[in-house]
């Protein structure tokens, strides 16, 4: 018999750290088109970092996203970062990216106020176009003024800037601290079904919220949080490396190394919860590995709600479902029956 089980997890996790430097570095520069070249060290893995990377220079720039040509991860060419890693990558490079885009962007408002008659400090870049605040009626294009800048100023519109959170040494004594700038935060309900005769799981349905500070790109934010939680359903129920007696492993590859499918999926309800971090690019933090890490607790939280049962050692196999199920059933036969007052 099916039985249906809800289960929650909560959780907290740090974006990048700061008990040791973590830097990233970038360079923006502005084409006499009004296009823009970004120069990052950061590597796209499929998340989508440059093209959130190539929105943060945009918006800083006032062009839009496709005017962004992002050179990325060739260590003879770009700047030092730190790597794709502890979910940094929006938050530090990204930091690294607006102010490198801020900076080749007051070198054209420099070469624009006297061309617009005005102070440096009452221009903006919007729309293609370097303009008046208030006044956006008296404007020039960005490759108008770049051209400029680079052919009659000598002064070409680059700007290269780095970033690092607070560097905090840890406590020798007492091993306290701030490792990490900022965390995200998130919570994730599973719904499942158990056969109590089989011992088989099916994860029917999963609700995630996950705090991001600003989702720069809501659509790669949804899909990093179903992406991982993909890899918690197969950490959950199904990833597992076999060794035998003389430590060889037996499933040392995708036949036989279980991961989750297409078909495997369930029903994912995404709520993205924008809080705005003050230290971040436009508010921005992340939310890379976080998706990933309530998902297992939630779904192991479900399997006891269904048939009152702990899986404590993942993945939560139906023979490790079922054997827990039979204990249970055997340590309730065996209970002592109370005689009647």
């Amino acid at each position: 018999m099916k039985r249906r089980g809800r289960g929650i997890a909560c959780m907290w996790y740090p974006i990048g750290f700061t008990v040791a430097a973590n830097p990233s570095a970038a360079t923006v520069k502005v084409n006499e088109d009004g296009t823009a070249t970004l120069l990052t060290g950061t590597v796209e893995t499929g998340q989508g970092s440059l093209t959130v990377l190539g929105q943060i220079a945009a918006e800083a720039l006032g062009i839009a996203t496709e005017d962004v040509h992002v050179v990325s991860a060739d260590t003879d060419t770009t700047p030092m970062d730190t790597g794709a890693i502890a979910s940094r990558t929006t938050y530090v490079t990204g930091n690294a990216v607006r102010l490198a885009a801020e900076n080749a962007c007051a070198i054209l408002f420099e070469v624009a106020a006297p061309m617009l008659g005005v102070r440096a400090d009452q221009l903006e870049a919007r729309d293609r176009k370097i303009q008046v605040k208030g006044f956006p009626q008296r404007h020039l294009p960005i490759g108008h003024v770049a051209h400029h800048a680079q052919v009659v100023k000598g002064q070409p519109p680059i700007g290269s800037a780095s970033w690092n959170p607070p560097t905090v040494a840890m406590d020798p004594e007492t091993g306290q601290g701030k490792p990490f700038n900022t965390y995200v935060y998130a919570t994730q309900i599973a719904e499942v079904d158990v056969d109590d005769e089989t011992g088989e799981v099916e994860v029917v349905r999963i609700a995630a919220a996950h705090d991001c500070g600003t989702a720069i790109n809501p659509m790669l934010v949804e899909g990093q949080i179903q992406g991982g939680i993909a890899m918690g359903i197969g950490f959950a129920l199904q990833e597992e490396i076999l060794f035998d007696a003389a430590g060889r492993q037996l499933n040392p590859n995708l036949t036989n190394y279980i991961v989750p499918t297409s078909l495997d999926m369930p029903e994912i309800e995404v709520d993205i919860v924008e809080n705005y971090d003050p230290t971040g690019p436009f508010g921005a933090k992340g939310v890379g590995e976080p998706t990933s890490v309530p998902t297992a607790a939630a779904i192991a939280n479900a399997i006891y709600d269904a048939v009152g049962v702990r899986v404590t050692a993942l993945p939560a196999t139906a023979e490790k479902v079922l054997a827990a199920i039979k204990e249970k059933r055997a340590r309730q036969q065996n209970k002592p029956q109370s005689l009647p007052l």
